[in-house]
């Protein structure tokens, strides 16, 4: 079976349409679990006068009826609200001659897409570029991503996340993460477990938009329930921690993702990095954050992404413009001062795009009946691996 997913739209365009192909068939889903998913994306205390318009919520163009998945490739479509006060910005009819369109960008802004987008594909105007290259997309990316965790869930898989730090603020943890984790990451503003740190970041927040600026951040985010061996270690790209890597990166602003203790590792001795082995298989930490050899080894899933600050600022930077080739101030879209509560909610939609790609691949099945079935059967051949202990 072929798992893959697709996605279409502009920022200010009509719509957006995703597209998931390789669900089996008889998944429950409802509409109202998605649209739980993308009013996620929507919160946290700094994000910008967009999220006030839009209400985003699907629709179902395929794929599912009666509540179940039918097997075949599933669309949705999400519109946009903000679309009429750009509909002749952003129409798709050629200009009358000699008019010229409202809100064309020359002045691309450091840090995004504007500038290399507008040299490769030989745009005058990086409205062209920054119109898709919008994080607006990853609306569309978590409405996939609901749908892999409806999947996941059927097999016992919770996938969470919470911000770890924003701006020069570092959460403390809790001994403990609480499970399950969204509920308690969703009630803070920021989406922070540590309230003294949520005050300081929000603050951080409020400084920042006074000044003009943005700011970035980093996020954790887990996988619980996994089972052993999804992945592997035969060719590179099906290590499941290389595809968790590039998924990850591959929302926009990201700029780094670390797995376990990532790059602490490398400062580490060996003795202090790897996991012990304990009778029955079970770990005594978990410091690879759950993959060994590109494998999932049953631990939880531990990864945190970076973010770095939005490139629209209130107080641009400087640039060149694309028409004069002078000097100028870099273009100010709307904007948010930050993003990263939101980019957490992204990135457990790509986590779960992974994961239920991962899945699929190893129980196969065309009908959800099948798939457990082939899981049920992989777990009873783990547990008749696993040693019940021994005496000390």
């Amino acid at each position: 079976m072929t798992f893959r997913f697709t996605t279409a739209g502009e920022s200010h365009g009509r719509g957006l349409v995703a597209i998931l192909e390789g669900m089996p068939a008889g998944l429950p889903v409802a509409a109202e679990r998605v649209n739980a998913e993308l009013r996620r994306r929507m919160g946290g205390y700094g994000r910008g006068a967009r999220m006030k318009i839009e209400a985003d919520q699907i629709e179902w163009l395929a794929g599912v009826r009666a509540g179940e998945t039918l097997g075949s490739p599933i669309a949705m479509l999400v519109w946009n609200r903000d679309w009429e006060h750009w509909q002749d910005v952003m129409a798709p009819e050629a200009d009358a001659p000699g008019a010229e369109r409202r809100r064309q960008v020359t002045r691309p802004r450091p840090g995004h897409a504007d500038l290399a987008g507008s040299l490769k594909y030989d745009r005058q105007d990086a409205r062209d570029i920054l119109e898709r290259a919008s994080a607006r997309e990853t609306v569309a990316r978590v409405a996939c991503g609901a749908i892999c965790k409806l999947l996941l869930e059927q097999f016992g898989v919770e996938i969470g996340s919470h911000v770890v730090a924003l701006g020069d603020v570092t959460a403390r943890l809790p001994a403990a993460l609480p499970v399950p984790l969204n509920p308690a990451a969703d009630a803070s503003a920021v989406r922070c477990l540590d309230p003294e740190a949520e005050r300081a970041m929000v603050a951080r927040i409020d400084a920042a938009k006074a000044a003009g600026d943005t700011l970035g951040g980093v996020v954790e985010v887990l996988a619980l329930g996994l089972p052993v061996g999804l992945g592997s270690h035969v060719s590179w790209d099906r290590k499941l921690d290389g595809r968790l890597a590039q998924a990850l990166m591959s929302i926009p602003a990201v700029k780094g993702v670390e797995l376990g203790l990532g790059f602490e590792a490398a400062r580490r001795k060996g003795s202090e990095v790897h996991d012990e082995i304990l009778p029955g298989f079970a770990r005594a930490t978990n410091r690879a954050g759950g993959t060994e050899g590109g494998m999932t080894t049953g631990e939880p899933l531990v990864a945190r992404v970076a973010m770095k600050p939005i490139s629209t600022l209130m107080a641009p930077l400087r640039t060149v413009d694309l028409r004069s080739g002078g000097p100028a101030a870099a273009q100010a879209e709307r904007s948010d001062v930050t993003a990263v509560p939101a980019m957490g909610v992204i990135a457990e939609a790509m986590m779960a795009l992974v994961l239920a790609q991962a899945a699929l691949e190893k129980f196969g099945g065309d009908a959800l009946s099948e798939t457990k079935r082939n899981f049920a059967g992989y777990m009873a051949q783990v547990r008749a691996r696993t040693p019940k202990g021994v005496a000390s």
